[in-house]
């Protein structure tokens, strides 16, 4: 199973400077990938935790790092298809794919909140079958040129759209969501399938099921999808008892959570610092989250 390591996006850490000292030292440190998130609205009065009150673009965010690394994998969980065209989108992933020589990965995810489909001018209404056109209209932008598609939601008059992306068909596609027909949409259509940060990883191997048998029924080798948790690391709360979640508490419980979760059959966790209040929340002591976050950093490195 591989580590990867959330980036500074979020709250008093998420500064250009640790954007690339962190990108940077966790590539030394034999991290496999560096993720980001999206969150474009707190609505007033909603009582949304603190990661989501100060969170920096995750493209934008993604190609800064590209520049301070050569070999790690850059990722994204998730974009919500609902807020941005599928052009514009596949045109900044094809960017970032350029720009970092082929180390993109893209996580699709629906959307959950109305305030920002109301932001952004987006559509709740059959959002899994918007979604699987999505891919579809993806996965043609990024191919053989001139492009062209007509489906039921979204059109692509033919042209051409390069530069193409480095990866030969474009970036691999990670669905997010918990429902069975997410989990089941992930086993047909992605590269991958990601979780959110308020799954519930002591039950991961139920998913797992649904996404390996709906590969299969769909001609797939089951194997090949992927299963990437993001892992909302808590170090030292609680340190135990029956309210302890998985990747909380000490470093040593929190490596002994990592090794259970490849024996669940997880590809890859990544290690994420930003739902920490004490390193993502954008009234932390900005010396002190950084401090904290540097030494979780290299206690939990695959390198370590």
């Amino acid at each position: 199973m591989r580590i990867g390591f959330g980036l500074p996006v979020s709250g008093a850490w998420a500064t250009p400077e640790n954007i690339s000292s962190f990108a940077a030292a966790a590539e030394r440190a034999g991290y496999s990938s560096l993720w980001t998130f999206q969150r474009l609205l707190v609505p007033e009065g909603s009582g949304m935790e603190p990661v989501y009150r100060s969170v920096l673009d995750p493209m934008a965010a993604l190609a800064y790092a590209a520049a301070a690394t050569s070999r790690i994998r850059l990722a994204v969980a998730v974009i919500n298809v609902p807020y941005v065209a599928p052009a514009y989108l596949a045109k900044q992933a094809a960017t970032v794919d350029l720009l970092s020589a082929g180390r993109l990965e893209l996580g699709l995810g629906l959307g959950w909140m109305p305030e920002e489909f109301i932001l952004t001018g987006g559509s709740m209404e059959r959002r899994g079958a918007r979604l699987a056109e999505y891919v579809r209209v993806l996965r043609v932008l990024w191919g053989p040129q001139p492009a062209e598609f007509s489906g039921e939601f979204y059109q692509v008059p033919r042209g051409s759209t390069a530069p193409a992306p480095v990866q030969p068909g474009g970036p691999p596609i990670l669905l997010g969501g918990a429902a069975p027909a997410a989990l089941r949409r992930a086993g047909r259509i992605a590269d991958g399938w990601v979780t959110s940060s308020r799954a519930d990883l002591s039950a991961i191997a139920g998913s797992i099921a649904v996404i390996r048998e709906s590969a299969a029924a769909a001609g797939r080798d089951p194997e090949s999808v992927r299963i990437i948790c993001r892992g909302v690391v808590r170090a030292g709360e609680p340190a135990g008892g029956p309210g302890r979640r998985l990747l909380s508490g000490s470093l040593a419980q929190i490596r002994d959570d990592l090794a259970w979760l490849a024996d669940q059959g997880v590809s890859e966790v990544f290690c994420d610092l930003n739902w920490d209040p004490l390193v993502g929340a954008p009234d932390a002591d900005p010396g002190a989250a950084t401090g904290r976050a540097w030494s979780i950093l290299h206690e939990l490195a695959p390198a370590a």
